[in-house]
């Protein structure tokens, strides 16, 4: 019994200390096949329509992540990783936390959902990001 508590404390010491290795590794990760450059990002409404537009120059995954904690400094925790989904948690300390779903479509086009904490309030959000030609 001693020893299989040994042997989970040990799997449960490894997978902690991979945790911080995989976040930065996910901060500085390229854009996983999609094209750099300015990125039209279009919220989705409940009744289906269109809601809020907005532009990016893209130039790392992280944008598409932190959509509602852009400029702030989080921990990122990847939950689930494949070839064209990535779903990661993040905390921002006092600026909130979330977990987006990013599916990648193409190379110019992706599926964003994201939830948390900003400013103290929840948020719930769909958005598609599509390129649309090289950064101003």
């Amino acid at each position: 019994m001693t020893s299989g508590l040994r042997a989970m404390g040990a799997a449960a010491a490894m997978l902690i200390a991979t945790l911080p290795v995989a976040s930065q590794a996910l901060a500085q990760q390229p854009l996983r096949g999609l094209e750099p450059g300015e990125w039209e990002l279009r919220e989705r409404t409940e009744e289906g329509g269109k809601g809020d537009v907005r532009r990016i120059c893209l130039t790392a995954i992280r944008q598409l992540i932190q959509l509602r904690h852009g400029r702030d400094s989080c921990k990122r925790l990847p939950v689930d990783e494949g070839a064209k989904r990535v779903v990661v948690s993040y905390e921002c300390g006092g600026a909130g936390s979330g977990r987006t779903d990013l599916r990648i479509e193409t190379p110019r086009l992706v599926q964003i959902q994201s939830q948390g904490i900003a400013g103290g309030a929840p948020f719930s959000f769909s958005m598609e990001g599509r390129r649309i030609g090289a950064c101003r």
